[in-house]
């Protein structure tokens, strides 16, 4: 079931609004939209993304049944595997209308639509009751969110007591690094061309804003090689799917591949990705 809460026009991250057969010729199956987490040499893309939602839902520690939300929800990957794999009953919220219409149909056709819910809308804005979610997950939105306090307050609002929150996001290394390339070119072209806004901010910034919420910090994982990877592997899809990529808009393709390649050229030098594991322990 979905739920608009509000008009969605200008506000809506563009990229996201582009048609989802366009994100299905690029990414895995599941259609996930962020790092994946590779065992081995040989982890297909598909692999490397379903132990990556199996890492989340370690570090969240679920066991079955629990109420989960998922803020900036993408394509419904989280959501969906959840509820197939852990019997969760899975909210998504994202102010993109094609996720929602998307998630829906996966829903009917994996039989889970009963436990599968979606929210058109901003986070911060949206009105759900507190301390309801046994686990709140952020993979990879928080960067197109500006008020970072606003965010995790509100997480740790609707969160139960000793419920936990999975932040996963690409990040600065350090404040030196934010100021010396959050105006570069390339900086400026993933921001404004591909998404319409975006802040990638340092780690530092969001354990600061977490503490700051009342969170305890329980895990910080590094997944910069992973994200290297999995990124890699979308661009091989990109030159594979080109010409299909290019039929909904001459010059897609390279487009994207440009981006992907920005996002990739960073990795350990201005940029790092981490996953920020924290408990709302009062």
């Amino acid at each position: 079931m979905t739920v608009t809460d509000q008009p969605v026009t200008a506000d809506t991250n563009q990229h996201y609004d582009l048609d989802p057969d366009i994100f299905g010729q690029f990414l895995d199956p599941l259609r996930k939209y962020s790092s994946a987490l590779y065992t081995s040499d040989t982890d297909t893309l598909e692999q490397a993304q379903r132990n990556k939602l199996r890492f989340v839902a370690d570090r969240l520690g679920l066991r079955g049944g629990e109420r989960l939300l998922d803020v900036g929800c993408g394509w419904g990957s989280l959501i969906l595997f959840m509820a197939e794999e852990f019997g969760c009953d899975a909210m998504g919220v994202s102010p993109a209308p094609r996720q929602h219409e998307y998630i829906a149909e996966q829903a009917v056709m994996r039989g889970v639509a009963d436990r599968v819910h979606t929210r058109v809308g901003h986070f911060e804005r949206l009105e759900l009751p507190p301390r309801s979610f046994d686990a709140v997950t952020l993979l990879g939105s928080i960067v197109h969110m500006p008020d970072l306090g606003a965010i995790f307050r509100r997480a740790r609002a609707v969160l139960r007591r000793g419920g936990t929150l999975y932040v996963s996001e690409s990040c600065f290394r350090n404040a030196a690094s934010h100021n010396a390339f959050d105006n570069k070119v390339g900086t400026e072209f993933v921001r404004e061309d591909i998404f319409g806004w975006g802040e990638l901010r340092p780690l530092s910034d969001l354990v600061t804003a977490a503490e700051d919420a009342g969170f305890a910090i329980i895990a910080v994982d590094d997944l910069t090689d992973h994200y290297r990877r999995t990124i890699d592997d979308w661009i091989a899809n990109v030159y594979a799917s080109a010409e299909r990529i290019d039929a909904h808009g001459p010059g897609l393709a390279a487009k994207l591949r440009h981006y992907l390649e920005i996002a990739n050229a960073g990795w350990g030098y201005t940029t790092k990705h981490y996953a920020l594991t924290c408990r709302n322990a009062r």
